[in-house]
């Protein structure tokens, strides 16, 4: 991969609880444990090991990253900051807190990076 364009924000992925127990074995197939973290600014999020996140939070997780990088403010989709909210896996296991950091580079349609010269 040839990684050409300096995203607007990193996002961050911290595991912060449970809603069934004190842990996850038999019930999340990916073994989150309180304080696991990912990050990515484009891609999918993956921890320090290079594990990614569970493919049905990435669901839950991407419309909410689109709507940071479209300028938007997650406190309008019930979360406690601009760039912050905690969500629910779907399976109902897992609590998860994204947080988005401005990196301070142009916005990628508004720099009319997707022209081709």
């Amino acid at each position: 991969m040839k990684k050409w364009y300096a995203e607007e924000y990193e996002f961050k992925v911290t595991v912060t609880g449970f809603l069934r127990g004190e842990h996850t074995e038999h019930y999340c197939r990916n073994g989150e444990e309180i304080g696991d973290e990912y990050s990515c600014t484009y891609g999918c999020p993956v921890n320090k090991d290079g594990y990614g996140i569970c493919s049905k939070t990435m669901m839950m997780l991407y419309p909410l990253m689109e709507a940071v990088r479209s300028g938007g403010d997650l406190e309008n989709l019930g979360g406690d900051g601009k760039y912050s909210k905690t969500i629910v896996c779907p399976d109902g296991c897992v609590m998860f807190r994204l947080t988005a950091t401005p990196l301070g580079n142009t916005n990628f349609h508004k720099g009319g990076f997707w022209k081709q010269d």
